[in-house]
């Protein structure tokens, strides 16, 4: 049980979980996710920590299949300046290994945007908070638990 599971079960919200056997070799966490669960990688999201300057981490949420625009991000969330988080600073503020780390339950709750892509799908799929584990959720359910904000930040690979 991750804190990412625990978090919907106390919360008593509709999801499911899913499964598959990770890969160590794999290049891409998400991609992997997509393809051993059969899945569009338009439905699997990403989670990624980006540090804003100053000294801010926030959470971007995407599909697996775009790009993040780190431009765009640092706009939406009022910064000059955006890049990607050092990952023992991401694993430290989350308690996630980089793969596995869920928007849901992390150590330090962190100012969280979804890109806009997920508006009006049904269910999208995250990280469960473990490499091999997803959960698959309504996006607005996710926005409601992390207040996330909504906006337009990746690019199509």
């Amino acid at each position: 049980m991750t804190p990412a599971i625990e978090l919907l079960k106390k919360q008593k919200c509709a999801y499911q979980v899913l499964s598959y056997q990770h890969d160590s070799h794999s290049s891409s966490y998400g991609l992997e996710a997509a393809e051993k669960l059969q899945l569009a990688p338009d439905l699997v999201f990403k989670t990624l920590v980006v540090q804003l300057e100053p000294a801010e981490l926030v959470v971007a949420i995407l599909p697996v299949s775009s790009q993040l625009d780190l431009k765009a991000l640092a706009k939406v969330a009022g910064s000059k300046k955006a890049a990607m988080a050092n990952p023992a600073a991401v694993e430290r503020s989350t308690g996630y290994v980089l793969g596995g780390v869920s928007p849901l339950g992390q150590k330090k709750r962190l100012r969280t945007f979804i890109d806009q892509s997920a508006s009006g799908l049904p269910l999208i799929y995250i990280s469960a908070g473990r490499r091999g584990l997803e959960i698959a959720m309504a996006p607005t359910l996710l926005q409601q638990l992390l207040n996330a904000t909504i906006a337009d930040f990746s690019l199509a690979k």
